[in-house]
């Protein structure tokens, strides 16, 4: 068996370009799940929003946007059930 000899350079740019369309493709889709669910709860008449952070990390958020926002969270839990139905955890940050 011939002794074969491979020069092997990982392309650490190149990795993390791929990863982090990937990461940034699967935290949107989540955050749109989450959002549609909260719509679910909330009903059609308030405005829920999802924000992209413009990072190094993948990163979004989901929000009730409307004056009511924080109390349909205290008395409903809208977001955090929305969460919680798709497998994740809330907890603080």
């Amino acid at each position: 068996m011939a002794d074969v000899k491979v020069d092997f350079r990982l392309d650490g740019a190149g990795v993390r370009e791929v990863l982090t369309g990937l990461t940034e493709s699967l935290v949107d889709d989540v955050a749109e799940q989450i959002a549609e669910r909260v719509r679910g709860i909330v009903g059609d008449d308030i405005p829920v929003v999802v924000t992209y952070d413009d990072t190094d990390r993948a990163a979004a958020s989901v929000m009730i946007a409307h004056p009511t926002g924080a109390h349909l969270q205290a008395t409903t839990g809208a977001l955090t059930r929305a969460a919680g139905q798709l497998g994740l955890t809330v907890g603080p940050a």
